[in-house]
């Protein structure tokens, strides 16, 4: 059914885009620009952008278009590799699983249709599959950098599906891809130090589509998400990290100084992780942190509270769900 122009958010563009992988054409849709489709709200801890529903579009969601998926074998990158991409090798690797990566998706966000206009349930599926899809490609893409920011937005996305069907367990799913991110964005800052993966060749480090908070702001979250979602069986081991990480940001964003050269809401959230880190450890003063280092190495136990995900830190899929987790839908639903 066609759209009410006047109506529309989204248009396609005239030219379809030529899959990499299968070498089959599929559609473009794009964001409209201006006439009050997006009103911008605030800027969350997490650094993500809030928008405000409009009387006249209502809820618009500019992420999920920001992720290429070929409507024909579903294979999704974010758009710069997918128009760059050039690894034949890597190519047949991703053909050949698409079956069964298609499968594991639909497990969580059934019913998605990228022959049809894009609304949230296929944002979230388009970003699983780019995870999945990532998890496949080697250094040279940085795919840890990438499945760091794919896991962050995939739960801000997971939050949003959990408001709109409160009853479907997404607000589970969410939190299990927070806790994903929290290991991705670290083990992306130690491959980068042990130059084993560059983590700069990424287009832009988001972690949202407004602004690029650079490296920092992949420390700032590295940070962040462990105060927010880190492990919490073993304290002293939690203590340790968070101290690893006030001091991190303390030295990054000289926090007490002038510091012009960092972008305001950064710096601002910055302080507050900074003022609740204190507050914390203030609180654990017993705790020894003498033997704490100022890297972000993270254990395969840090990896223990991930429920949905197994044991096995390269496996993305959430086959450890059980039946009464998974999202339960009919079509009716959309």
């Amino acid at each position: 059914m066609k759209k009410e122009k006047s109506l529309a958010i989204t248009y396609y563009t005239k030219q379809s885009v030529i899959c990499p992988i299968c070498k089959k054409p599929f559609p473009r849709e794009e964001l409209l620009s201006g006439g009050g489709r997006l009103i911008a709200g605030g800027l969350t801890d997490e650094l993500r952008r809030t928008y405000e529903p409009s009387s006249k579009y209502g809820t618009v969601y500019p992420l999920i278009y920001s992720v290429a998926v070929c409507s024909n074998c579903n294979t999704a990158m974010l758009w710069n590799d997918m128009t760059s991409f050039n690894d034949s090798k890597t190519a047949d690797i991703l053909l050949d699983t698409a079956p069964e990566r298609i499968e594991t998706v639909k497990n969580i966000f059934p019913h998605y249709d990228f022959k049809r206009d894009r609304t949230l349930l296929e944002g979230c599926a388009g970003y699983y599959l780019a995870l999945l899809c990532y998890e496949k490609m080697p250094a040279q893409y940085s795919p840890t950098i990438k499945k760091a920011q794919i896991c962050l937005r995939l739960a801000w996305m997971c939050d949003d599906m959990n408001k709109l069907y409160p009853d479907k367990n997404y607000d589970f799913i969410r939190d299990s891809f927070y806790k994903k991110a929290l290991f991705l964005y670290q083990e992306a800052l130690n491959l980068e130090m042990e130059h084993r993966e560059n983590i700069t060749n990424i287009s832009s480090f988001g972690p949202d589509l407004d602004k690029n908070y650079g490296y920092d702001g992949v420390i700032y979250l590295s940070c962040l998400l462990e105060y927010k979602y880190g492990q919490q069986k073993d304290i002293n081991a939690r203590l340790k990290k968070l101290e690893t990480c006030k001091h991190s940001i303390a030295r990054i964003f000289g926090l007490g100084k002038s510091s012009k050269a960092k972008p305001g809401p950064l710096l601002e959230h910055s302080r507050a992780l900074y003022d609740n880190l204190t507050a914390v450890l203030k609180d654990a003063q017993n705790i020894d942190f003498s033997e704490s280092s100022d890297d972000f190495e993270i254990n395969q136990e840090d990896l223990s509270n991930l429920d949905s995900f197994s044991s096995d830190t390269n496996d993305l899929s959430l086959d450890n769900l059980s039946l009464d987790d998974l999202p339960d839908f009919s079509m009716d639903d959309f």
